[in-house]
């Protein structure tokens, strides 16, 4: 092949290779977990002592019950935000480098211009070929990366909301524990 037929090729492979503007990375090897939701505020217990218990065993009574409803539920109120979940196992998925898409598509394209052309223009038809590959591999490329950035956006979504859901429901059992404690030791719990 001679070097008149090539110089349009590199001509264009240099020009598109130019213009490529690499996007953003929307997936990671690792993703950390969301912030906590900030626990529930819990509304004040109202204890009254109904069999005439002294105020230091109201008291007493009180701190074992808590002792107790959070060895039973796991979740501390007085710890503010609970501890996290345990990390969960995630499949690592390497990104291609940004812009091989669209030098993937150049490529093959500008080979199958070249063989698909009429004898003596190659270099004509590899050029065309250079270009529509490079557009359909471009616009390839930009469509897995949005259904990846939207895979990882609902993944996001999902946790977080299924935290949230289990936050608010240990509240619920530790209150539900410290009420069945302290009543049980005769007490009124409002």
């Amino acid at each position: 092949m001679r070097i008149a037929t090539l110089l349009p090729v590199l001509t264009l492979s240099i020009a598109v290779g130019a213009c490529v503007e690499a996007p953003p990375r929307r997936y990671h090897a690792y993703y950390p977990p969301p912030p906590a939701a900030p626990a529930p505020r819990m509304a004040e217990l109202i204890v009254y002592p109904a069999h005439g218990q002294s105020a230091e065993q109201t008291d007493r009574d009180r701190y074992e019950c808590h002792t107790w409803a959070v060895r039973q539920t796991g979740f501390d109120p007085s710890q503010g935000a609970p501890p996290p979940p345990p990390p969960q196992r995630e499949r690592v998925v390497e990104a291609p480098p940004p812009g091989s898409g669209i030098a993937a598509g150049a490529v093959t394209g500008a080979v199958l211009g070249a063989i698909v052309s009429p004898r003596g223009d190659a270099a004509g038809g590899a050029t065309v070929g250079a270009i529509a590959g490079a557009l359909l591999g471009g616009a390839a490329e930009q469509s897995q990366n949005e259904a990846a950035a939207r895979a990882e956006d609902e993944r996001m979504s999902r946790q977080a909301a299924t935290q949230g859901v289990r936050v608010g429901e240990r509240a619920g059992a530790y209150r539900r524990a410290i009420s069945a404690c302290l009543e049980a030791r005769g007490y009124t719990v409002k």
